[in-house]
């Protein structure tokens, strides 16, 4: 295992979304650690207040080249990172080890025409909103004494298609703006390769998200991380796993909520014949009985997400998704 450093500048950092036509901003070998650096609101730093912007920050604002702007997301992403004998057909594990807001602030920010209720709440809204890092909470509304715990989390963790300019904002089987608050440090994330390499990008920190994410936006904050990559040449999937220490998560997309409801439940099914060993049917009958569906965000237009949730301790002792200690 060798340890990285990947700090977020003008030659790291792309903007909008992923492209396999990027140069890899760092070059890793499966087990690698790599410590690194992301930075959020790229599109607010001339109303944001001192100390949520920083000088690499309005570094990259002023000066990020041209062919590192993508397509028209507002995520501001720290990669591409090539995982060296990655192919097409692989799986990229993404091993979340830390995970911490970079600066005491973040923002939220209520977008016209976007959010659960765009006609009620049409009017743009851009708030700023300190972080308490000691006692791990944000109070909101300021001097309301209600006090939201930081769950910090990267809202972003994906890679690279043949498609060559993707927006950042929809999620999908690549993985992308998942935004899913469960993936917290001591989680893994599994990811279907695409291209060469997997070029492998993360950003998008949020201290705190509601299931949903409603209005919009988070507490987005940009957020330090320390990941490891592995690669996993004898694992087929089609579309992202995740392991934490608790539960096995499954995702699925659509442009409802049904729709993603459906793909997550039939995730869950196939991932328990595939693993476990269960009929279809048995499946079924086990995902009404011991799965929990949940609202992972209705706003990334046009995919909204659904994850579902499997006790681990209900499956098999035996039950390994992954072999690995850490778990």
């Amino acid at each position: 295992m060798v340890d990285h450093l990947l700090k977020a500048n003008c030659q790291t950092v792309h903007l909008g979304g992923f492209s396999d036509q990027l140069p890899p901003a760092l070059t890793v070998n499966s087990g690698d650690r790599i410590s690194v650096e992301t930075y959020t609101g790229f599109n607010i730093c001339q109303q944001a207040p001192v100390a949520f912007v920083t000088p690499e920050l309005i570094e990259i604002y002023h000066n990020l080249p041209p062919e590192r702007r993508i397509e028209n997301g507002p995520h501001l992403l720290t990669g591409p990172i090539y995982v060296k004998n990655a192919q097409p057909g692989d799986v990229l594990e993404v091993r979340l080890e830390a995970i911490s807001p970079r600066l005491a602030m973040g923002f939220n920010a209520i977008r016209s025409g976007w959010g659960a209720l765009p006609k009620d709440f049409s009017e743009p809204q851009l708030r700023f909103i300190p972080l308490d890092l000691e006692q791990n909470c944000a109070e909101f509304p300021p001097k309301s004494e209600i006090y939201i715990p930081l769950r910090p989390f990267f809202g972003i963790l994906g890679v690279a298609t043949t498609e060559t300019n993707r927006s950042s904002i929809p999620p999908g089987v690549y993985g992308g703006n998942i935004d899913n608050p469960e993936l917290q440090a001591g989680s893994r994330l599994f990811l279907p390769i695409f291209v060469p390499g997997a070029l492998f990008s993360i950003g998008d920190g949020h201290s705190a998200q509601g299931e949903g994410e409603v209005c919009t936006t988070a507490i987005e904050t940009s957020m330090n991380g320390t990941i490891i990559l592995n690669l996993h040449q004898n694992l087929s999937l089609t579309t992202p796993i995740a392991e934490t220490p608790t539960d096995i998560i499954t995702m699925g997309w659509g442009s409802t909520l049904d729709e993603a409801f459906e793909s997550a439940l039939k995730q869950m099914i196939e991932f328990l014949e595939k693993f476990i060993g269960l009929e279809a049917k048995d499946s079924y009958v086990l995902c009404s009985l011991a799965a929990n569906f949940r609202i992972t965000q209705v706003v990334n237009s046009p995919q909204k997400g659904v994850h579902g949730m499997i006790s681990k301790s209900t499956l098999p002792q035996t039950f390994k998704f992954i072999r690995d200690d850490h778990f």
